[in-house]
């Protein structure tokens, strides 16, 4: 499988710049991602914190 270019690290930080207020186009051009894109992440790790994240992943490995 393809390994994603970005860490659990920084998707969740993409997704709390959403929730500070940015909306989600202008962060989805600074960060060269697609909407479709941001709307899957945000389903899988919306609300979770970094060691969550990575424990998730873990499990599924």
């Amino acid at each position: 499988m393809r390994r994603s270019r970005f860490s659990e690290k920084q998707i969740i930080s993409i997704l709390k710049q959403v929730e500070a207020g940015m909306t989600v186009a202008a962060v989805c051009r600074q960060h060269g991602i697609a909407d479709a894109t941001f709307y899957k992440w945000q389903s899988k790790f919306g609300g979770l914190e970094v060691t969550e994240a990575r424990r998730l992943r873990e499990l599924g490995e």
